[in-house]
């Protein structure tokens, strides 16, 4: 059965089989594919007058949706999290003004010695020792992280012949 042109499929080959193209994101000229780009115009790229680009699907999952706009690339592979994009949150512990001296403690606690200085007691047979005043600071930034969903690689090919497809 011929495809129509346009048609997509997703194949688990690195090579597009003939009359199909890998969706890369190639440039291709309308004067060889006129009625492809009938059909997709400049909505993933291309001047419209001697180009237009096929879909890049790389590190994409498509999306059926009247919005956004079709040729949309909305999202990113890797992010970074800021102080503004991070959740509101609490890096809790427990404390005491009675002295640190308790053997074996029954949690890691962090309360002050005979003599007033602030001390850690570690969860079970422990000494005591000092830590320094201060609060604990954030600490976020520098390297993006990985942002993608579980995946299993393959590659989508588009139909550059066939039948053309009908609207009615």
């Amino acid at each position: 059965m011929d495809p129509f042109i346009g048609e997509i499929k997703l194949l688990p080959w690195d090579w597009a089989p003939k009359g199909w193209a890998l969706c890369f994101g190639q440039q291709m000229q309308i004067a060889q594919y006129q009625a492809l780009f009938s059909l997709l115009g400049t909505q993933f790229g291309g001047n419209g007058v001697q180009t237009f680009n096929l879909p890049d699907m790389r590190g994409r999952t498509p999306l059926a949706s009247p919005t956004p706009t079709l040729g949309a690339a909305i999202g990113t592979e890797v992010v970074s999290l800021t102080v503004t994009t991070m959740p509101g949150h609490n890096h809790g512990f427990t404390a005491t003004s009675a002295p640190a001296s308790s053997n074996p403690a029954s949690g890691n606690i962090v309360g002050t010695d005979a003599q007033g200085a602030i001390d850690f007691l570690a969860a079970g047979p422990a000494t005591p020792f000092p830590i320094n005043a201060g609060t604990i600071a954030p600490n976020i930034g520098g390297t993006a992280h990985n942002n993608m969903q579980p995946y299993l690689v393959m590659n989508y090919c588009i139909a550059l012949v066939g039948i053309y497809p009908s609207r009615n």
